[in-house]
């Protein structure tokens, strides 16, 4: 006999199947997720948490005429399994396989691109609007973790959403650490009593009485919904939302699927915006990930059996370093503070948290807060480091133009996982900081081209009275660094001499030039050290003496990025230039691994050696 998970094509196909053969299914699901993720590395304690939430909203809602929205797609493997991608599940994050996150290119289960918190609300707003005038009555869900309500994005939507009444089901997966199991348990109960059809009858029946009462009948009825919001406040922390305009309902358990399918069941015929608070375990259903949810959020290759990481515990990276060398830092200087977005392990920040407490500060996923009240403590007095992922730091554009450049308030900015990141795609790769960051005044780039210039940058830029960037990838350390000469803002290294073509490198891209330029005769290759301000004399004189012929590589856009810059410094050149500029083309670059990409935009040393050998 096969398993039910084998008999799972599409979402209709669950529809068939008993409460207990979806509790069977669950379980398999699960495994299969263990399985996948612990050969390919992948997000495992959130998809973990999810899997019966997943199977009741598919249980009771037609997808995809009606459309789940997922606000952090790293929640959606059990979501991938059964709409039909269970066969190429082992493909995860993979160069020509599933992608990490949501994707409508992917399936039409995906209804809206998932890779950045707080954009699902919104987006289910306007689905909603444009079924409103479509006449269509179906259902659009948008499931948000907890975490989604540090960002102003998701308020904007709950507020738009409330104020207009719309059809929209949000449900909270909260997967806090800690849960009241009375409190849940009663509240879970009374949710599910309130939300049935026979009492919203009786209830709407009761208000039309009351308000046929002269003269008093509506002053009872807005006493007895002050009661009942007090009571319902009590148990179940919901006031909130039903001041958006929003019903609360909850907690509900998130692992009781036949919990689930009844609140599914009663909203969804709930003619009003739906705020659904399901409780759920990270990592549910295996031992090590409910043990240690934050380590096995994101994840690499692992023992099943173990759980133990199948990775070089001795492999450092540049978050490590720069993790380090602020709290060296900030041992000597006491205006140091860090600030992070959610993200203190991924940006090397934990142990600074620890050690320095006073010092730290994670705002949430609340990017454009983080940035802002930089300014105001850069200010006033204090040093701080904002420590973001460049693909998340995109969302602060306007505060680091308003708050920060304006003001030229010295902040700086450590910009994690600059450049390509492989598996987790285009959502996530760090391609447009260069560009943006360049068309800011006031504010100064570095780009170290390894640990030892990253640790000279950082205790630089504390000199600069200005905004200043710091740009480094998601990759482990260079073996063997070049020595380091004296670091002067907008001053360039040459790292090998030559007269027949100058490569212009931004940071670690450096050392793919050199593996290029090996056994290439008179070859030279120049760290640009800053990108802004770039050092055009060095610039200017290394075409010169190559006769116009040049490349510039960078892991960020061509358009509008370093090379741009040096084309303008390079206008009025007496040769005729003869020029390549090697980066990331004006596309989005899929998922792979760092290599694989890497070669694709021709950014490895190979990529280098054949622009090289085309030039002369």
């Amino acid at each position: 006999m096969g398993s039910i998970l084998d008999k799972i094509s599409i979402p209709r196909d669950i529809k068939k199947l008993s409460l207990q053969e979806l509790e069977i299914l669950a379980a398999e699901v699960r495994e299969c997720i263990i399985q996948n993720v612990s050969r390919c590395g992948g997000h495992l304690a959130s998809s973990l948490g999810t899997v019966e939430l997943t199977l009741a909203m598919h249980y009771v809602f037609n997808t995809p005429q009606d459309k789940i929205l997922w606000d952090v797609g790293h929640q959606a493997y059990a979501h991938k399994i059964i709409t039909g991608r269970r066969d190429s599940f082992p493909s995860l994050r993979q160069s020509k396989g599933l992608s990490a996150f949501i994707n409508p290119k992917e399936s039409p289960y995906d209804a809206f691109v998932s890779g950045h918190t707080g954009n699902a609300i919104p987006a289910a707003s306007g689905i909603c609007e444009t079924m409103n005038m479509a006449e269509c009555r179906k259902n659009v869900i948008a499931v948000i973790g907890d975490g989604s309500l540090s960002n102003g994005l998701t308020f904007e939507g709950l507020n738009f959403a409330g104020t207009k009444k719309q059809k929209i089901i949000v449900v909270l997966n909260d997967n806090k650490m800690f849960i009241s199991q009375r409190v849940g348990a009663i509240a879970d109960y009374l949710s599910r009593i309130m939300t049935s059809r026979r009492v919203r009858e009786a209830k709407e029946e009761i208000k039309n009485i009351l308000g046929r009462i002269p003269l008093c009948g509506d002053a009872i009825y807005r006493f007895a919904k002050h009661i009942e919001g007090n009571l319902k406040g009590a148990v179940t922390e919901g006031l909130l939302f039903e001041e958006l305009g929003f019903r609360y309902v909850g907690p509900i358990d998130g692992h009781k699927i036949d919990h689930l399918i009844q609140a599914f069941e009663n909203v969804s015929a709930m003619p009003e915006p739906i705020f659904l608070h399901v409780i759920t375990r990270k990592g549910n259903g295996y031992v090590p990930a409910m043990k240690d949810p934050e380590h096995f959020h994101g994840i690499g290759k692992f023992d099943m059996e173990s759980g133990e990481v199948k990775t070089d515990p001795d492999v450092v990276t540049y978050s490590d370093v720069f993790g380090k060398a602020l709290e060296r830092l900030a041992k000597r200087d006491p205006r140091i503070v860090a600030v992070s977005a959610a993200m203190t392990t991924g940006t090397g920040l934990k142990h600074f948290a620890h050690r320095y407490p006073d010092k730290f500060f994670d705002v949430g996923i609340a990017e454009g807060h983080a940035v802002t009240m930089a300014a105001g403590m850069a200010l006033y007095g204090l040093r701080p480091v904002v420590a973001i992922y460049s693909t998340f730091l995109q969302r602060s554009y306007d505060q680091i133009i308003h708050d920060v450049a304006l003001q030229n308030a010295p902040v700086i900015f450590a910009v994690d996982r600059a450049g390509l990141v492989g598996p987790d795609g285009p959502t996530h790769h760090g391609t447009f900081d260069l560009a943006y960051f360049r068309s800011v005044p006031n504010v100064t780039i570095f780009a170290p081209r390894d640990q030892t210039m990253l640790e000279k940058m950082l205790a630089h830029a504390l000199k600069i009275q200005g905004p200043v960037v710091i740009r480094y990838p998601r990759d482990k350390i260079i073996a063997a660094p070049l020595k380091a000469g004296e670091l002067k803002t907008g001053r360039a290294a040459v790292l090998k001499k030559g007269t027949r073509l100058v490569v212009f490198c931004v940071g670690p891209l450096c050392y793919e030039a050199l593996n290029a330029a090996e056994g290439m005769d008179d070859i030279a290759v120049v760290d640009l050290v800053c990108a802004k301000p770039l050092d055009t004399a060095t610039i200017r004189d290394m075409v010169d003496a190559c006769q116009g012929r040049f490349i510039v590589a960078e892991d960020g856009c061509i358009q509008g990025g370093v090379g741009s810059a040096v084309l303008q410094t390079l206008r009025d050149m007496k040769w005729p230039l003869k020029f390549e500029l090697l980066g990331i083309p004006d596309a989005f670059v899929e998922h792979g691994s760092l290599s694989e990409l890497k070669s694709a935009v021709g950014l490895d040393a190979e990529g280098i050696r054949k622009a090289i050998a085309k030039l002369i």
